[in-house]
Formats: structure tokens, sequence, C-alpha cells
């Protein structure tokens, strides 16, 4: 394992699975955009063998958690079969963590599973991935169910844990209230929402109880801030820029660790198909901000 990785520190998902801090998001692997696009299909090939690379390299600089979705996919490629294809016979260490809920359909149309469909979901991901089971099934809460209850579906999920083909359950893109509701009905190992510089006061109130309940929280877009999908944006903000500059790191490497100082709870997933960028990532967790620093990231 690379004391590089080991840096940013270890936490127990479920008090039981250990994971280096910094993980890794497969979502970009199929592509430059997020989700692929047709764009993609001329260089299928070459963005096939890049991914497996960048997923063999990141497991050789230690990264033992990796978070994906079967609806991370393109016309070509998925990221589960990546994986699957990069990296089995599995390492015993290795975490890997899928949603579910959220799906794609084979033109990439989006669709949101009923309850009694999370099982179809959580067996595609394990005939993709080929696994017996899942080690973390997070339940994505689609944009339009913010205010609604989701125990009908947490529920089914818990059923599907009760069955063993599950091992741990987590929340993506909820809210306070969501985590509350679910762990009236099993345990929680992780929420997993949108949160970088800048995140309103709410989520960094919901990342605080996380850590005071032992649930780890696991940013997405810490790096891409508001370009989300899309990637960072071209415009870095001059805080970061001028934090980066003192400290010799990328604007990146910056958010990164700003991410990973609110909290030993705080997993970090960036995700990336390029292998320089992959390198820059892990070492991210070398870099301690100061008090300063933090002070003026906010």
């Amino acid at each position: 394992m690379s004391t590089q990785q080991n840096t940013a520190g270890i936490w127990r998902l479920g008090g039981e699975l250990p994971v280096n801090r910094i993980g890794f998001g497969a979502m970009r692997l199929t592509g430059r955009t997020a989700f692929g696009s047709r764009q993609d299909r001329p260089t299928a090939a070459a963005l096939r063998e890049r991914a497996i690379a960048v997923l063999r390299r990141a497991v050789e600089l230690g990264v033992d958690h990796i978070d994906t979705a079967a609806f991370y996919f393109s016309p070509l490629l998925s990221a589960n079969e990546l994986i699957n294809r990069a990296l089995a016979p599995y390492p015993d260490n290795l975490v890997i963590a899928t949603k579910v809920w959220a799906g794609r359909d084979p033109s990439g149309e989006w669709w949101w599973a009923r309850p009694e469909q999370l099982r179809g979901q959580v067996e595609e991901n394990l005939r993709q991935l080929g696994r017996d089971r899942l080690d973390l099934v997070n339940l994505r809460v689609p944009p339009s169910h913010r205010d609604a209850p989701l125990a009908e579906h947490f529920g089914a999920l818990a059923e599907l844990r009760e069955a063993g083909l599950v091992r741990h359950l987590g929340l993506s893109n909820a809210t306070a209230a969501h985590l509350a509701e679910a762990r009236a009905i099993a345990p929680v190992a992780c929420v997993q929402n949108a949160f970088g510089i800048g995140a309103p006061a709410a989520e960094r109130e919901l990342l605080r109880a996380c850590g005071e309940q032992g649930i780890a929280y696991v940013p997405f877009f810490a790096i891409a801030g508001a370009g989300r999908e899309a990637g960072a944006q071209a415009a870095e903000d001059e805080r970061v820029l001028a934090v980066a500059r003192a400290r010799g790191a990328t604007p990146a490497q910056v958010r990164l660790a700003w991410t990973l100082a609110q909290g030993p709870h705080v997993l970090a997933i960036p995700g990336t198909g390029d292998p320089v960028h992959l390198a820059e990532n892990v070492a991210a967790g070398a870099l301690r901000l100061s008090a300063e620093d933090l002070a003026l990231l906010g």
C-alpha cells in the first residue's frame, strides 16, 4: 500500500470495513462527460484500455474504495464492467459501493425504480461486477423526492441486506430527515451528497451530524463544485488558487485537502480517467492545510 495514500487516514465503513479516506469515483471512466455520449464511439477502445490502466494504478496507489453505479455507461462502455475486467479477482480489502433507485435504459434515458424493482437493480450490479454480494449500496434519492419519504424504498433495500445480497446500506442525495427515517429501518453506513467549498449551512450540519453518529460522509463533486457532471470549471475560485500557489499544489488537491479536513469520517471519491490526475488526487492525502488556509476557504 502506498504511504502516500495512507497519509489521508482510514475510516471503518459500517464500523467494520477499513478504507483509505481517498477513494475513487468511477463516473468518468466511460468518457469525458459524466454519462458518456456518442462522441465516445470512435475512441471506445482507447478509453477502455486507459480506464483499465487507471483502475489498476489506483489500487497500486492504495485506493481500496471505489464508487460506481450500473447507470455509469456510455454507448459502448460500462463502468461496472470496466471495474470487473480491470480488477477481478478482486483484492480482499477492496470495497465497492454502488447506487440504486436511479437507472438508465439502453438509450440513456433516466428512470426511477419502484421498491419492488430494487432487487433487479442490485442483481444487475452483482452481475456486472461479478460479485456474490455488494459491499455497500446507496439509495440514490431522486431530485423530485427531496421532501418526500423514502421508507418504502429503504425498507426494500433492508430486506435485500437481510437476504445477504448487500452488506451495508447508505443514502445518496439525501436530507437529514431522510437519514433519520432510514436509520429507524436499518443501519446506515454512509451519506453521499454533493459537497465542497461553499456548501450551504444545512449540508455542513448534516456532515457534522453524520460524524456524531459514526456515519461516513462521502462528498461528490468535491473538485467539480458548481461544474458538477461537466467537471471543474475553467475559472477557479481565487481563494483556492491562492492556497494552491502558497502550498505548491493544484487547485484540485486543495479542494480535496479541504474536504478531508472537514472531519475524520469524511471520505473523498474523486473521479478521473487520466492517470496523471489520479496520482495528483491520491497525493492530496498528504496535503495538510493550515488554520489560516481553512479560514480563507471558508
